[in-house]
């Protein structure tokens, strides 16, 4: 018997704050529930990133289907400097509205 391997969504997603002045990088399953989670980081005050610099606020995503392509495109957007994330936000969103998952 043939087994067939179960697809998945994964996004990497890209975050502020208010004033846009820093951006946050990450990985998940499930957008809308990570997104919250960092909402609920701050009003908790965790000693996170995202708590520290009020990071809330979804600029930019993209989808996959497999977690190791997922990984290894958040480890490069990491990498990048930040004029390098703006453009590739911009591509997506080119007016940095905050968008809604």
């Amino acid at each position: 018997m043939y087994l067939q391997e179960g697809f998945h969504t994964y996004f990497i997603y890209i975050l502020t704050n208010k004033a846009k002045s820093v951006f946050y990088t990450g990985v998940t399953n499930d957008l809308k529930k990570r997104i919250q989670k960092h909402k609920d980081n701050i009003l908790v005050q965790n000693k996170t990133f995202a708590s520290k610099y009020n990071v809330e606020f979804l600029l930019y995503y993209e989808k996959f289907t497999w977690i190791q392509e997922a990984i290894a495109r958040e480890k490069e957007i990491k990498g990048w400097t930040r004029e390098k994330k703006l453009t590739l936000i911009k591509t997506m969103n080119p007016d940095l509205e905050f968008l809604v998952y």
